[in-house]
């Protein structure tokens, strides 16, 4: 099950379980569309994976499954100077 993170690593935007603007890789990295779609070209910069709309979980289910309150942030953010294993 997805753990749903709830903020981007890059610039730690809060991203709600049923938020539209979260991307994820293949290990759950999340990021804000803004991030992923941008300085990042689509890439996660932690396994250089494929970063995809995160699907949203019914509210029905959120109360029996909740999204993680687990925040993960990369300390210095993700600014374009900084390289980015796999970037394209």
């Amino acid at each position: 099950m997805l753990e749903l993170r709830p903020c981007c690593e890059c610039c730690q935007r809060d991203l709600p379980a049923d938020s539209p603007d979260a991307w994820i890789c293949s290990f759950e990295c999340t990021f804000c569309v803004d991030c992923a779609g941008g300085e990042l070209a689509g890439v996660c910069p932690n396994c250089g994976g494929e970063l995809l709309a995160r699907p949203i979980r019914p509210a029905r289910m959120l109360a029996q499954y909740p999204a993680s309150n687990r925040r993960v942030v990369k300390k210095h953010g993700c600014p374009e100077n900084v390289p980015i294993a796999g970037r394209r």
